[in-house]
């Protein structure tokens, strides 16, 4: 808490793009991915939000993953894959190290890296490694193991939004990223799942502020996010989820969301002049999960949209090679029946890894 004020205080406004990474293990006891990285203490965990700066604020789990809500963002933690994503001037690719080392001592080695984030708002005031996509780049590349062979770095632009460029990078050594053969009993490294990235920027400056706390508001932070996802319809976009929820003070919001294997997270970076949104979930065409080749994100999507009203909003879609490729056009049929005009849209392939198709949109508003 003390530390995501002193970001908001550290800068002439809040970094609210988040920088996310991904990282995927593998492992030769059976026994041991049962649980697999999940068997990382909380101890260790600390020591590693220590060095990115950010700590929890709030976590649940359940059969499948365990979800922690940070000061900064959030972090999942599967038996054989862990995503963080942290918002502000944190410095999330510290994290790398340390997260191979713990991994290491349950007998897991590093078989995959993936990289993204948007364009900062404020890219003057974050510190080393994050001075640059370059730098990030460099500082990863010296960090990950000489195995993972596979690399490929890339900036995905936005022609009409410049602002809303996608930067890349993935690292793999080849082993089949996604093929589902880790660990049946969750999401990762599965192919019947694709993710699905959302930043949103200019939001309406009625909802916006429904993510301030009222003044005299003293109630603990997982209290008044109750609240708060409550009054602004979050708890709407997936009524199946568990979800985990915090306020902060005197504005700020971010919630994890759990449906089974698959998991969902928004934060809301309110403050007028430099308002941003992200919601990020799992996709899968799985028919058990009723998402019916993307119907169910585009319902989920829709919701969100209605939660902020976005002006610009930009949607990075991650498939492996098993899934078909309709899904991102269908996202933006759904998205364009909503009032909102695609901008630009651009398709990359990284090496034994994923296709990323990326879409940027503007709004409409009456």
């Amino acid at each position: 808490m003390l530390i995501n004020l002193l970001s908001r205080m550290a800068v002439s406004g809040f970094e609210g793009f988040e920088k996310r990474l991904e990282l995927h293990f593998s492992g030769d006891d059976p026994k041991k991915t049962q649980m697999g990285l999940r068997m990382i203490d909380f101890g260790s965990i600390n020591r590693v939000l220590h060095a990115v700066q950010c700590t929890v604020v709030s976590a649940v789990g359940n059969h499948h993953f365990d979800a922690y809500v940070l000061s900064e963002s959030s972090l999942f933690v599967y038996p054989t894959k862990i995503i963080i994503k942290t918002c502000g001037t944190t410095q999330l690719l510290k994290s790398i190290r340390p997260l191979i080392h713990y991994a290491g001592l349950l007998g897991f080695y590093l078989s995959a890296c993936k990289y993204t984030r948007g364009s900062f708002i404020f890219p003057a005031s974050q510190p080393y490694p994050h001075t640059s996509f370059k730098d990030e780049v460099l500082y990863i590349e010296n960090n990950l193991p000489k195995s993972l062979c596979y690399r490929k770095a890339s900036i995905m632009p936005s022609k009409f939004t410049p602002s809303h460029s996608w930067h890349v990078f993935t690292a793999s050594d080849g082993s089949n990223f996604g093929d589902g053969n880790t660990n049946s009993n969750s999401s990762d490294n599965d192919d019947s799942y694709y993710t699905v990235e959302v930043c949103m920027t200019d939001l309406d400056q009625a909802l916006a502020k429904k993510f301030f706390r009222l003044p005299g508001d003293d109630n603990p932070g997982d209290v008044a996010g109750k609240e708060m996802t409550k009054i602004t319809g979050i708890g709407e976009i997936n009524r199946k989820a568990l979800i985990c929820d915090y306020a902060f003070d005197p504005c700020g919001y971010s919630m994890n969301g759990m449906d089974n294997e698959k998991y969902s997270t928004i934060h809301v970076t309110p403050e007028a002049g430099f308002s941003y949104a992200s919601y990020e979930c799992l996709g899968s065409t799985r028919p058990h999960n009723n998402d019916d080749g993307g119907a169910g994100i585009i319902e989920e999507l829709k919701k969100v949209v209605q939660v902020f009203r976005p002006g610009t909003m930009s949607v990075a879609t991650s498939m492996g090679a098993n899934i078909e490729p309709g899904v991102w056009a269908r996202l933006a049929s759904g998205l364009e029946a909503m009032g909102l005009k695609l901008r630009s849209c651009s398709i990359d392939e990284f090496p034994s890894m994923e296709t990323i198709f990326y879409q940027t949109f503007t709004c409409c508003r009456k």
